[in-house]
C-alpha cells in the first residue's frame, strides 16, 4: 500500500491533472471558470474569499519552494534544517489558519445561503470541504512536527517530492516510517490533483499574469458620453 500510495499514485495524480486540464480546455472550455457567486450576494464572500485565497497562495508557495529546492541550496545559503521547519511552522500555520477561517465561511455561505445552494453543484461544495479538510491536516501535521525539531521530517519529504520528480524507483521509501497524518496529508492533497480538471480549481491556471506587462490602460467609457450621430440629410432634401 505504501508503494502504490507513495510512489504510483503521484504519477497518477500528476498525469490526471495535465492530461485533464488540457481536455477540459479543448473540449469544454465554456466552462473553464470561477463560478463566482458573488453576484447572487456579497455578504460574507469578501472576508472569506481574502482569507481564503491570500492563506492558500502563501501555503501553495511555502510548499513549492520548500518542498522542490535542493537541500544543498539551503545548505550553501546557511539556513539550517530547524530555522527552516520552525519559518515552515509559523508561516505556514498563520496562512493556514487565515485560509481555513476564509474556507469555513465560503462552504457556510454554499450551505446556508439558499440562492447560492441552488446555484452550485455537488463538485463546487464537495472540492471546498476537500480542501478545508485538507488545511486541517496540514494543520495537524503541526502539531506532529513540534515534537521533531531538528528538521529531520522536512527533509524526508524534501526528499521523497525531489525524488518523485526525478523518477526515482525508491522515492516512497522515505515516507513509508512517516506518520499517519503525514501521509493522509499527502494522499488527500494528491486526490485534490485528480479532482482538479473536473472543478472550478482549473481557473486558477487562468491567472491574468499578463496584466502585469499590458502595455497601456484600458479605457472604458459609458454610453452618455457617445451621443448619438446626427441623422443625415435625405438626398431629396
Amino acid at each position: 500500500m505504501n508503494f502504490f500510495l507513495f510512489q504510483v499514485y503521484p504519477y497518477i495524480a500528476l498525469t490526471v491533472l495535465a492530461l485533464g486540464s488540457i481536455a477540459r480546455y479543448e473540449t469544454d472550455p465554456f466552462t473553464w471558470k470561477s463560478s463566482s457567486s458573488q453576484l447572487l450576494r456579497r455578504r460574507q464572500l469578501l472576508l472569506g474569499s481574502i482569507l481564503f485565497h491570500v492563506g492558500v497562495l502563501i501555503v501553495f508557495l511555502g510548499h513549492f519552494v520548500g518542498l522542490l529546492t535542493p537541500i544543498g541550496i539551503f545548505d550553501a545559503l546557511g539556513i539550517g534544517h530547524t530555522f527552516k521547519q520552525l519559518l515552515a511552522m509559523i508561516v505556514g500555520g498563520v496562512a493556514g489558519v487565515f485560509a481555513l477561517a476564509g474556507g469555513v465561511i465560503l462552504l457556510h455561505r454554499r450551505l446556508y445561503d439558499p440562492r447560492i445552494r441552488a446555484t452550485s453543484s455537488f463538485a463546487d461544495i464537495g472540492i471546498l470541504a476537500l480542501l478545508d479538510l485538507q488545511l486541517v491536516l496540514g494543520l495537524l501535521t503541526i502539531v506532529v512536527s513540534a515534537q521533531h525539531l531538528d528538521g529531520g521530517e522536512m527533509v524526508r519529504f524534501m526528499g521523497w517530492t525531489q525524488a518523485i520528480f526525478t523518477f526515482r524507483t525508491d522515492a516512497w521509501l522515505l515516507v513509508a516510517e512517516a506518520s499517519w497524518i503525514f501521509k493522509l496529508h499527502i494522499f488527500l492533497g494528491l486526490t485534490i490533483f485528480v479532482l482538479f480538471p473536473f472543478t472550478r480549481l482549473v481557473h486558477m491556471l487562468s491567472v491574468p499574469v499578463r496584466y502585469l506587462w499590458r502595455p497601456g490602460y484600458q479605457i472604458v467609457r459609458s454610453r452618455k458620453a457617445h451621443p448619438a450621430p446626427a441623422a443625415r440629410p435625405h438626398p431629396a432634401e
